[in-house]
């Protein structure tokens, strides 16, 4: 009698994997990272299913993390970006969306003031997150670095 191939695991699926995988082994980001070759905030993405991962990179991963062929298949596909992709009550992601509520006009208009009409891009874009100690309780340094994209005038 032939076997049914599974199906291949979507984007969610593999980062839900990903994710059982990295608590079973005890693994860090870091070291997730450094088997990748690409900075831990970019390899968090992307092994959550917002970015595109190459096959050496999704192998890679997947050697480290043991993951059957079809998660580190699924990790190839096409990301999954934008709300859909992002659970909105968990606290953080929640906090996030507060400053980006009271602080994004500001940002807006600073930004507009120093660069002129546009938007800072994702797309070109790097994030950097880092401890920093403090005696009053350690902070949470986030930087997003995006490159500035002026509005066309046609």
């Amino acid at each position: 009698m032939p076997v049914t191939p599974l199906p291949t695991p979507d984007r969610a699926e593999a980062a839900r994997a990903v994710l059982a995988a990295k608590k079973k082994l005890g693994l860090r980001w870091d070291k997730i990272a450094e088997t990748v070759g690409k900075s831990v905030e970019w390899t968090t993405s992307a092994l959550l299913g917002q970015q595109t991962l190459s096959r050496a990179q999704a192998e890679a991963a997947g050697s480290l993390l043991d993951l059957t062929d079809e998660v580190v298949d699924a990790l190839t596909l096409p990301p999954v970006r934008g709300a859909a992709a992002v659970d909105t009550t968990d606290p953080l992601v929640y906090r996030l969306t507060e400053v980006v509520q009271v602080y994004g006009a500001t940002i807006s208009e600073l930004v507009r003031e120093e660069f002129g009409d546009g938007i800072v891009s994702a797309i070109d874009f790097e994030l950097d997150l880092r401890r920093v100690e403090d005696p009053k309780g350690d902070r949470v340094q986030i930087t997003l670095n995006g490159k500035f994209l002026p509005y066309r005038v046609w």
